[in-house]
């Protein structure tokens, strides 16, 4: 790893990241984490999706495109990240179920901490990447997540908790901090890997969309079997349309550049698609909203 590829990895992404769950934790209470018991139905099948079918959908893509290893397993690592906050922008613009997304980005998030880990060393694995295996270690991963997503998570739900005043009028400027960090991440990542993102930008952004769309439209379904309503089931396919690129991309920069590049490309797309989809059950929700109980108006 060069010098500076080193600097990005070990410390522009680690803060940039750690600012943007920090955010979260500032919209957050103890209520959604408290929801798994009283919605326990969909958190489950939501939860499901996003820990299991998320990533093994992007185990599928990467053999069907038939990825080089390193591309493989970086798109395995954005498939087991947990869903990003601006899942739940997206879900209230989509008049879904606003409540159980953030429960699903809060638990998933926590949650990532094993999931990551895990993943990444089973694609490496899968994949055959052994000159990325000495560098995916399971425990130094698991701490490194922790330090970067749980601690700051915890601090912000802190401070909103401490401070309800302060959070209130700050938290906007926040969430706007925390897009633009996003955006520098994914502009830093496509920097850093310029060469090999262009050479190879037509098979990864197929891939990138093809797991974009899977993923919205099997949680979509597996969620309307359940019988779960479709502000439900949209908040289900929205959290596996917008992962947390920048986790991804973090956690991938302290192996090899190469493997943030999945997490790049798919970020440039997935806000389209997810945006589309999001477009379509605005509509659909709107039409099915019972007698009495209008759904709240996109902000």
């Amino acid at each position: 790893m060069d010098t500076e590829n080193g600097i990005f990895a070990a410390i522009a992404l680690p803060v940039a990241l750690s600012f943007i769950m920090a955010s979260l934790g500032l919209a957050l209470t103890p209520a959604d984490f408290k929801r798994v018991v009283v919605v326990p139905r969909g958190v489950a099948i939501g939860l499901g999706n996003l820990l299991l079918i998320s990533p093994l959908l992007a185990f599928a893509v990467a053999e069907l495109y038939g990825l080089a290893a390193a591309f493989a397993v970086g798109l395995v690592l954005l498939g087991a990240s947990p869903g990003g906050t601006m899942a739940n922008l997206l879900t209230h613009l989509a008049r879904g179920n606003t409540a159980l997304s953030i429960t699903m980005t809060a638990l998933s998030s926590v949650a990532a901490v094993l999931t990551v880990p895990l993943f990444l060393t089973l694609a490496t694995d899968h994949f055959g990447a052994d000159e990325l295996a000495e560098d995916v270690e399971m425990v130094p991963i698991v701490v490194r997540v922790f330090l970067i997503t749980v601690v700051p998570l915890a601090i912000g739900m802190l401070i909103r908790d401490r401070a309800p005043a302060w959070t209130a009028a700050h938290e906007q400027q926040a969430k706007r901090a925390a897009l633009g960090m996003f955006l520098l991440v994914v502009v830093g990542a496509v920097v850093e890997g310029w060469g090999e993102a262009t050479e190879h930008l037509g098979e990864l952004a197929a891939a990138a969309i093809t797991l974009n769309v899977l993923a919205m439209g099997v949680s979509f379904a597996i969620a309307r079997l359940a019988r779960l309503d479709d502000p439900s089931s949209t908040a289900i396919a929205m959290e596996l349309g917008i992962h947390n690129a920048t986790l991804a991309i973090a956690i991938g920069a302290t192996v090899a550049t190469e493997l943030t590049i999945p997490a790049a490309v798919y970020s440039a797309f997935m806000f389209v698609t997810a945006g589309l989809f999001a477009r379509v059950m605005a509509v659909r929700n709107a039409r099915t909203a019972p007698p009495g109980h209008p759904l709240p108006e996109p902000a």
